[in-house]
């Protein structure tokens, strides 16, 4: 076929024709500049946004690299539009460097041009940060992150070149057999996302993001990280089931021991040379006060070591408070693990400019057809309102128009039927209001867990979940976080957050680990009513990733 695989259209958009023989060279090279944006049968969708296109530069990518790939796989030539796109973004990057002086609580930023140092002094959002010095800007270490996040608002990325602190050393490796006595394997992708983020030492690495599935071995690559580095760690995560799985995978795959590893949450407060605490309790607070780090009292945290990284465990849901302490920590090493960089708040800039760029991303569907995480099939059963709900949804606001549809009672109905079809799969059935979740653990006579299951009991309850004592869990949405349940197999759907593509992507990833067994997803949708516009737009993050939903109408 002489055709090449790629459409560039002028709205910066790129069509990639997934049947072409070249189709998987394209993607993996348009890829590394590119956002996935929707995937369908025959053409997938990506777009070019300054945030992917800094997002290469931070990578090494230049302005000829990414328009050589667009000009040897484009079908028709690439639009000037585009190609000044392109050139003009990529130019953005380096204009402004942060680096080093002499003085180890001030930073320089150097800015060359004389017409963008007259811009940026007259910028009144960072005139308390700035402070003029000839030809360049003085900051305070202190506001490192700020700047950094509001340049990126103004348009103009910063290139951060100023060194990063080591931290005090920490003694520890990797098992060649983990404490099961099975040998451990780091996966080429995992070592991939670590050399991405640590990249060979050079000035503008040492902080990023990796973008995998869940399932695939996020933990792992935290752990590579950490084992390179060999130094004092602080982990953030998003509850306590997940520090202790973090505690449980460092046990096993390092030679770390219980002394060397501490818990910060609400149930313990140590802080070892490897700490690992829940985004909770760091914003935790007794009332609200007048702003400023005192009113949160656990961020001492970040200042009782002198850590050397920090990993933020699924960094999209890193809350707004720990946003300000991580602009403080610019210093520190640091790396962001994540299924999908979707923010339902639009804080994916912040996430860039805080956390750092960016650096290693797989599609879901490549990593299944190695194997490495399980085939996953989608499927949306479709309900009718039952009769006496019809008018009470009909007059009803629209806030509570979405829970009379999401709490429809033909539901159950439904979901005993799925779980008797499916007597050989472990089951989570997933949902969004506790009324609904108790009247579905009755009838299916299963154990709940909720956001006030004490978490002793919820790891009981996991514990007999994974052993096979326990065949059905009803769950709330602490089933959206790390949980670490490898032999569940199917998930039934009952309700969910108002449209939220990042909860689809969580849920879905609760049965993602590999098995002998295809993963089945269920989501049941009331027909003709709001939940069926929220549920299409909660779908929109897995269609991106070459998922397909099949339709039932029940």
């Amino acid at each position: 076929m002489d055709e090449k695989p790629l459409l560039v259209q002028s709205d910066h958009s790129i069509l990639l024709e997934i049947h072409h023989p070249a189709c998987e060279a394209a993607r993996a090279d348009i890829a590394p500049f590119t956002e996935l944006e929707k995937s369908p049968e025959h053409m997938h969708t990506y777009r070019m946004s300054p945030l992917s296109l800094w997002n290469a530069a931070s990578a090494g990518l230049s302005v000829t690299d990414i328009l050589g790939v667009l000009d040897a796989r484009s079908r028709y030539a690439v639009p000037e539009n585009v190609r000044f796109f392109v050139t003009d973004t990529l130019g953005r990057w380096g204009r402004f460097q942060l680096d080093a002086t002499e003085d180890p609580g001030t930073l320089v930023l150097r800015v060359p041009d004389a017409h963008l140092r007259r811009e940026l002094g007259s910028q009144r959002r960072l005139a308390g940060l700035l402070r003029a010095h000839g030809d360049d800007f003085l900051l305070p270490l202190v506001h490192r992150g700020t700047l950094k996040k509001e340049m990126l608002t103004l348009g103009y990325p910063v290139q951060d070149l100023a060194p990063l602190k080591d931290g005090d050393p920490l003694e520890v490796a990797l098992r060649s057999v983990t404490g099961l006595g099975s040998p451990l394997t780091i996966r080429d992708y995992q070592k991939g996302a670590a050399d991405g983020v640590l990249g060979r030492g050079q000035p503008g690495t040492g902080f990023g993001t990796v973008v995998l599935p869940c399932g695939s071995g996020k933990t792992v690559v935290g752990i590579e990280i950490l084992t390179r580095l060999a130094t004092n760690t602080l982990i953030l995560t998003t509850n306590v089931a997940a520090v202790h799985q973090w505690i449980d995978e460092l046990l096993d795959k390092t030679t770390l021991t219980a002394d060397d590893i501490g818990e910060y949450t609400g149930d313990k407060k140590q802080i070892r040379p490897v700490t690992v605490a829940t985004y909770q309790v760091l914003v935790w607070r007794e009332s609200k006060g007048p702003s400023g780090n005192d009113e949160y009292p656990h961020f001492k945290i970040f200042r009782e070591r002198n850590w050397g990284l920090i990993v933020y465990d699924e960094v999209h849901l890193l809350p707004a408070p720990v946003f300000r302490v991580t602009a403080e920590l610019q210093a520190v090493r640091r790396v962001g693990l994540t299924a999908t960089l979707v923010r339902e708040d639009g804080a994916e800039g912040d996430v860039f400019s805080l956390v750092g760029p960016k650096r290693y991303d797989v599609p879901w569907k490549e990593l299944e057809a190695k194997g490495w995480i399980a085939e996953a099939l989608c499927t949306e059963i479709r309900l009718e309102l039952p009769e006496d709900l019809r008018i009470p949804y009909a007059v009803a606001a629209k806030r509570e128009k979405f829970r009379i549809a999401s709490e429809n009672p033909s539901k159950e109905d439904v979901v005993m039927q799925l779980v008797a079809n499916h007597p050989d799969d472990a089951i989570l059935v997933i949902g969004q209001y506790l009324d609904q979740l108790q009247r579905l653990a009755d009838v299916l006579k299963a154990p709940m867990i909720t956001g006030a299951t004490p978490n002793a009991k919820r790891e009981v309850l996991y514990e007999d979940f994974r052993n096979g004592k326990v065949r059905v869990i009803v769950v709330s949405k602490v089933a959206n976080f790390a949980i670490d349940l490898p032999d569940a197999s199917m998930a039934i759907q009952v309700s969910g957050s108002f449209g939220s593509r990042q909860e689809e992507a969580q849920r879905l990833g609760r049965i993602l680990r590999p098995k002998k067994r295809n993963a089945l997803f269920y989501t049941l949708v009331s027909r003709a009513t709001s939940e069926e516009e929220f549920s299409a737009h909660r779908q929109k993050f897995l269609t991106e990733q070459g998922y397909k939903y099949r339709i039932e109408v029940f």
